[in-house]
């Protein structure tokens, strides 16, 4: 996927979030609701979060400098990581302290059906933004199933648009219980324990997007059927052995490959930089990821004590 993959779900959650985040707070205007304040503050969290993935995408295709010379490709990672937490404490934190309040001290709500009505347009548009990230999703997920996916997945945003989408269509379904409950009890209880619910799911999905992304962050390498690939690649020609490897994401679709490599014996200076060479193209023709690749030729030893 290019620098600009899943761009496509970033604008369409953040056009249907900025739609939902000012019709959620309108409705809570009309009926004091604490589940759908909880809900307007997750939505305008997710439409800030948005602008923040865009930003890292942009900031992300800065040419290398003599301060970076690996460039600039980890701000994607970064801007996810502070997406991860953004919703952790502006979504979250608010919620579960919003619900708390209530359930201690309800209030009666008013205009319930404005309520129902704002949460199931915003059923409506949330779910426009899913499908459109599941989509954009599929055409890099592969066989994986989709929480290997979120695990596994080197192009952060998707994952993190995926599971901000899917909290929130399960956080709308709480507040319309939270508030249909209500309504049909007399509790206003109710509401904030849907409030109180949400902020749960919501700190779940957060702790997830922050272990995920922060791996990223600190360098993941690649996985084993990858590192598999590279390393049957260089296993040819005058390549007798790859000692040892290592290799590292710079960026969602720039991967380091750094290689002690064993040498047939006795080849000439000339030789062994135009197997070097071979090597290095056969490697970017099966994993195209594998833009930087460092070869060290060597003698394959065998240690004795």
């Amino acid at each position: 996927m290019s620098a600009s993959g899943g761009t496509k779900a970033i604008l369409a959650a953040l056009t249907a979030n900025a739609g939902i985040a000012a019709a959620k707070f309108t409705g809570f205007l009309f009926t004091g609701s604490s589940s759908m304040l909880a809900e307007s503050v997750h939505s305008l969290a997710d439409t800030s979060n948005q602008g923040l993935l865009l930003l890292g995408q942009k900031t992300s295709q800065r040419k290398p400098t003599e301060e970076h010379p690996f460039g600039y490709g980890r701000d994607r990672f970064f801007y996810s990581f502070v997406v991860a937490l953004l919703l952790f404490s502006l979504g979250s934190v608010f919620a579960l302290y919003e619900g708390i309040h209530k359930i201690q001290h309800p209030e009666p709500l008013t205009s319930v059906w404005v309520a129902v009505l704002i949460l199931l347009v915003a059923i409506g548009l949330e779910s426009y933004s899913f499908v459109t990230a599941i989509k954009e999703s599929r055409t890099i997920k592969g066989k994986l199933t989709w929480w290997q996916f979120v695990r596994q997945a080197k192009t952060p945003e998707l994952p993190v648009v995926l599971l901000e989408d899917l909290g929130a269509l399960i956080g709308l379904v709480l507040a319309l219980c939270g508030v249909g409950l209500t309504a049909l009890t007399g509790n206003p209880v109710w509401d904030g324990v849907g409030t109180a619910c949400i902020g749960a799911l919501l700190g779940v999905i957060a702790i997830v997007l922050i272990v995920e992304t922060k791996s990223l962050l600190i360098g993941e390498g690649a996985n084993r059927e990858v590192l598999a690939a590279i390393v049957g690649e260089l296993e040819r020609g005058s390549v007798q052995k790859v000692i040892h490897i290592r290799s590292q994401y710079l960026g969602p679709e720039e991967l380091l490959v750094a290689a002690k490599i064993g040498m047939t014996p006795a080849m000439s200076v000339a030789e062994v930089a135009a197997e070097i060479d071979e090597a290095e193209a056969r490697v970017r023709a099966k994993v195209p990821e594998a833009r930087l690749i460092y070869l060290e030729p060597d003698l394959e030893r065998t240690l004795t004590r």
